[in-house]
């Protein structure tokens, strides 16, 4: 390595793609890989073990869908992504909790559409969970013009039967 070349730092634990990149972290780039993803329009699942950068990538996701061009220079996607266009991304994380109760997801999921209401400006609603986040969805959908994509990250525990 020449003297003037600093050894860049391993993003271990680091679920934070703006901090991997605003530290200047290894990153392996898969940005062209997510790009791809969404011009095809399918719906995906990222099933991989604990531990295997879904948040990072989900993460990523959600800053090329919020216009953060900054993040990506030198990256697959900087020269083929829409950045002129933002859209709404609400974000979804029930990774906090190893065994959580029924109760503690009705109340997890009414939070986070609490926050995001609040960060997208989305009038706040009241009523059951599927009608104030179909009501997220469709108002930051309009007023963006445009919802191409929806992300969430779930713990990979398994949750406790209904009953």
């Amino acid at each position: 390595m020449a003297p003037d070349q600093a050894r860049k730092r391993l993003p271990i634990g680091i679920q934070s793609f703006r901090k991997i990149r605003e530290d200047g972290c290894y990153y392996v780039d898969k940005t062209g890989y997510a790009a791809q993803m969404v011009a095809e329009g399918k719906t995906y699942f990222l099933s991989r073990p604990r531990r295997f950068g879904k948040s990072l990538f989900v993460d990523t996701l959600a800053h090329m869908f919020s216009g953060n061009k900054y993040l990506f220079e030198g990256l697959a996607c900087y020269d083929t992504w829409d950045w002129d266009t933002v859209h709404p991304v609400v974000r979804i994380d029930f990774a906090e909790r190893a065994q959580p109760s029924l109760e503690w997801i009705d109340q997890r999921i009414n939070e986070v559409i609490a926050v995001n209401e609040e960060r997208l400006g989305v009038p706040g609603t009241t009523g059951t969970i599927p009608g104030r986040f179909g009501a997220l969805i469709r108002t930051g959908a309009t007023r963006s013009r445009r919802l191409r994509g929806t992300t969430a990250r779930c713990s990979t525990h398994t949750s406790p039967p209904r009953g």
